[in-house]
């Protein structure tokens, strides 16, 4: 949580309450769990989520605060496209950049390996989301009908070429 100013703006952000980002470890997921469970209709449950920790391919990263975990991305490698999986941040770090932040590093880590691209899917109601990956470099690629179990909600397909050379991981977007 940044400082705040004595006029109520936000003041300098501390270096312990700058998020860093780093892998996600086994003993992060019931944090993960916690958030997802906050901010997801259809949470993974606990088994899947130290599953894929356990997977090769996969760039799994969570973003600290102090010792807090405030968010997470799973990512999984499928031949040559890395496909965003599960984006999570706490609702009460929302509209920080955690996600952005978050999304850099996964690029920035990706590319140590060959690839094509990135894709996920979205609920088509997420608008927040959707902006986000826009300015991400993400093109809508198509949609799944009926994708989401919970209400029936159509996806929508987001790809990204390559690497985003114009993101940077500072910029709160």
């Amino acid at each position: 949580m940044a400082r705040t100013t004595s006029s109520g703006g936000r003041g300098r952000v501390t270096p312990e309450h700058r998020p860093r980002v780093r892998p996600m470890r086994m003993t992060d997921v019931p944090h993960v769990h916690a958030i997802d469970c906050a901010v997801s209709a259809i949470p993974w449950p606990r088994h899947m989520l130290h599953a894929e920790l356990g997977k090769s391919g996969t760039l799994d990263v969570v973003s600290v605060i102090g010792n807090e975990v405030v968010g997470f991305i799973l990512s999984s490698r499928y031949a040559d496209v890395w496909h965003i999986l599960n984006v999570g941040v706490r609702p009460d770090h929302w509209r920080r950049g955690i996600a952005r932040t978050m999304m850099a590093e996964v690029f920035d880590r990706a590319h140590e390996l060959p690839h094509l691209g990135f894709t996920l899917e979205v609920r088509v109601s997420n608008a927040a989301a959707i902006a986000l990956y826009r300015r991400l470099g993400f093109v809508d690629h198509g949609v799944r009908p009926g994708y989401y179990s919970d209400n029936n909600e159509d996806a929508l397909v987001m790809w990204r070429e390559g690497l985003p050379e114009d993101v940077s991981p500072e910029d709160p977007g």
